[in-house]
Parts: structure tokens; sequence; C-alpha cells
């Protein structure tokens, strides 16, 4: 006898029909878990089709809060989630899609301190961040528990997909050291297109499934690359580095790290808030490094504008002798720009902390989004 319940049935009635799947299948989705980490672009899709395919128990770990510049990409949330967690909101989501799937909302940042001991209470854990230190602290902690690290990422128009598991090479084999502090845009720096974010994550869903499942062949030791712009997909195959800090022949990492890859950080006396910005304009000049392409929806009137990839260049048209407050988008590139600017002999310089974009949601006068 079944232990799905007719309305399950009738429900997973398309997967009874797949050979791979059938019953036994359906029920052992029921009795599975898995760990969905971040819910934003890629968690998205991610979640509503393992809610879908009846995946027993969810658990969806995610310390922001919805945004209105989350919308065009992150298709679990409306625009009246704006301002809501995002784990409660993308729970409640889930829960209507399928009222038999349990939810775990955990409203929490993803750390050193909690994830071993959260990935060892699912099967399959979906890596749908969009940080290198928390793709690092997912491998680790993956491949310490013995659990299958699905991995996606998007930039633009280009994806990437794998399974990193034990066993097969782990994300450490493939990116040994994460890259420069900012030699890499993040998706709010260099934006995405939205349905990637479909695409890419719809396929880690696929892999979960099949891991699950216990079928087809997983992209373990195998990296799928995708061109959304030109329509394009091809596969990188790579193996096990012997000299891997965790997976190699002679491993030196015991626990899951979060890695620093470098990138600056400021004191609080090197800062300046976006909700100060303006009370300090008149004795301080804005230098704005935004990128011309970020920079058309909205200007602020007296800034001096010089793009970060132009800066080095331009210092020279700059006055060390004065003070600047820089800006950039979300207030990473600007961390960069004080420090080569501090290297160049300018002392009186500071940033401004969440860069422009949380200046923008104070003044509906300053388009920008």
């Amino acid at each position: 006898m079944s232990s799905l319940q007719a309305a399950e049935l009738r429900r997973y009635s398309r997967h009874l029909l797949i050979p791979e799947v059938g019953l036994a299948g359906q029920e052992r989705l029921a009795r599975s878990r898995a760990l969905v980490i971040g819910s934003g672009g890629l968690g998205s899709p991610a979640l509503q089709y393992l809610a879908a395919a009846g995946v027993g128990r969810i658990g969806i770990i995610d310390d922001d809060v919805v945004d209105e510049t989350n919308l065009q990409r992150q298709t679990i949330f409306a625009t009246s989630d704006v301002g809501t967690p995002k784990a409660q909101a993308a729970a409640e989501r889930v829960h209507a899609i399928n009222p038999f799937v349990a939810v775990d909302a955990l409203h929490l940042r993803f750390a050193q301190e909690n994830a071993r001991e959260l990935v060892a209470l699912y099967d399959v854990v979906l890596d749908c961040s969009d940080r290198f230190p928390t793709r690092y602290l997912v491998n680790d902690a993956c491949i310490l528990e013995a659990k299958p690290d699905v991995y996606g990422s998007i930039f633009r128009f280009d994806g990437q997909i794998g399974v990193f598991t034990k066993g097969a090479p782990c994300y450490r084999c493939l990116y040994p050291e994460p890259p420069p502090a900012g030699s890499v845009p993040t998706c709010a720096e260099g934006g995405v297109l939205g349905v990637l974010a479909g695409i890419v994550g719809s396929w880690q869903a696929n892999e979960a499934l099949k891991l699950l499942l216990g079928i087809g062949e997983p992209l373990a030791g195998r990296l799928m690359l995708i061109d959304a712009l030109g329509a394009r997909t091809r596969e990188v195959s790579f193996a096990r580095d012997p000299a891997c800090a965790l997976c190699g022949e002679e491993r030196v990492l015991d626990e899951a790290r979060e890695m620093d890859y470098g990138a600056p950080t400021l004191g609080a006396g090197e800062e300046v808030d976006a909700a100060d910005l303006d009370a300090v304009l008149g004795e301080w000049t804005l230098l704005d490094v935004r990128e011309p392409h970020e920079a058309v929806l909205g200007i602020i009137a007296g800034a001096v504008a010089i793009p970060a990839s132009q800066l080095e260049a331009r210092l020279h048209e700059l006055d060390s002798a004065k003070p600047y407050v820089v800006a950039c988008r979300v207030g990473a590139k600007s961390q960069w720009a004080v420090q080569r600017m501090r290297d160049a002999g300018f002392t009186r310089v500071r940033h401004v902390r969440g860069g422009l974009l949380v200046y923008a949601a104070r003044h509906d006068e300053f388009a920008f989004f």
C-alpha cells in the first residue's frame, strides 16, 4: 500500500508515468529533504520546482529581505512581499504551491558556526548564493558531511551549473583560490538577465531531483556553461586535484571555511551612511565612480564622475588636498576606490556605505534603479 494520499497520487500522476520515477520514486521524494541556500534569482525557480515535485521537506536559508530590485528575476516573490524576510515569503509561496511539503524558513545567515549542522539535516544542498565566500563554505560543509552540493551561478548572460559531492572533484578542485577582490563584479554591480536565473535555477532543481531519486548521471566532475545571449551550452570536465586542501591526498581542512577573498574593509570613521550623504556634501566633494551604463538613470548635482575602470588613469584630475566622499552603486567599487586614492596620497576620503542604491531609496527625485 502506498504511503501517499489519494490527492498526492493525482497531483504527481505525471511523475508516476515515468519508469525512472514511478510510485517508488515519488515515495522516495516524499521522504527526502533538500536545503536551498539563498532564495533569490536561483533559489526562486529551484524552490518552486522542488515543491511541485513533492520533495518532502525543504529548508530555505536566507538572511535578506525582499527588495524592489529583486523582482526582475526572483519570481517567487510578489510586489507585496517587498520588505518581508525572503525566507518567510518564499516559504509561504512553497506551501501555497504544495501543501504536502514541509518547509523550514530559516531567516539567518549561512555561516561557519552553523554550516555543518544545517547541511547534516538534509539529503541534498542547492547552493543558490551569490557570494564567493559562501560557495566555499557550502562546498566544505557538504564534502565534510558527505552531502551533494548542487552549485549554480549567473552573471549577465552567462551561467554555470555543477555538482560537488564526496568521491568526485569539489569546488576547491575547480577553483582553488577565490578571485582577487573587485575583479569579478556581482550581479548588483554588473547586472543579470532575469530569465537566466530561471534557466540555471531550474537546472539545479533537475540535478537535485536526479540525486534524490538516484537516477541519471549527475554533473559531477563536469561544469555546464550556458551562454544565453548566443543560445549555446558547453561542458567542461575536470578532475580531482591531488593537492586540494579539502579532498586532496593530504587534506589540510577539517572544518568548513568561509574564505575571505580580500575584499577591502573600512572602519566606521572612513564611511558615510547613505542617509547622511546630503549633510556632508557641502564640505565634501562627491566622487561618483559608477560606470557610464550604471549612471544613465540618475546623478547627484555637483558630483565628479570618474568610472572606477578609469580612476587610476585619471587620478591626476583630482586635488589630493580636497576631501572626497566616494560613491558607487552598491558600495563595493567605492571601497576599492578609497583604498586606491589613499595609496596615491589622498588623506581626506570616505566612501558611501551601501552605495547610491540605498541613497535612491530615500530620494524619490533621484531615479536610480
